[in-house]
């Protein structure tokens, strides 16, 4: 197994680099001058699950629970967070709405 060189953040600055990549995915229909989508409330952000992209709802609280952090790692591992296809969770959305079923 290669050793990986880590040029990782605080989780803290991790955190925020996500929310502000979800609120900053552009001011097309569907979105407010502030380029956050009218679809979702304050308090929540969007994410994108399984080979389909099925788009969820859910609350920035997630964020905390460290199952929720283990699958945005995933998600930088894989997709890194400087694409234009929105936050992308990498596993089976019957993963992912049975996680956050235990969340909530």
């Amino acid at each position: 197994m290669a050793i990986r060189k880590s040029h990782k953040l605080p989780q803290t600055a991790v955190l925020k680099q996500i929310l502000k990549r979800c609120s900053s995915l552009g001011k097309k229909h569907g979105y407010d001058d502030d380029g956050l989508p009218l679809d979702v409330p304050k308090g929540h952000f969007a994410v994108y699950v399984g080979e389909n992209r099925s788009r969820y709802i859910v609350p920035i609280s997630f964020l905390s629970h460290p199952e929720f952090q283990s699958l945005l790692q995933r998600a930088e591992e894989e997709f890194g967070f400087d694409h234009d296809m929105g936050l992308t969770i990498p596993c089976e959305e019957v993963v992912f709405r049975s996680l956050t079923s235990m969340l909530r």
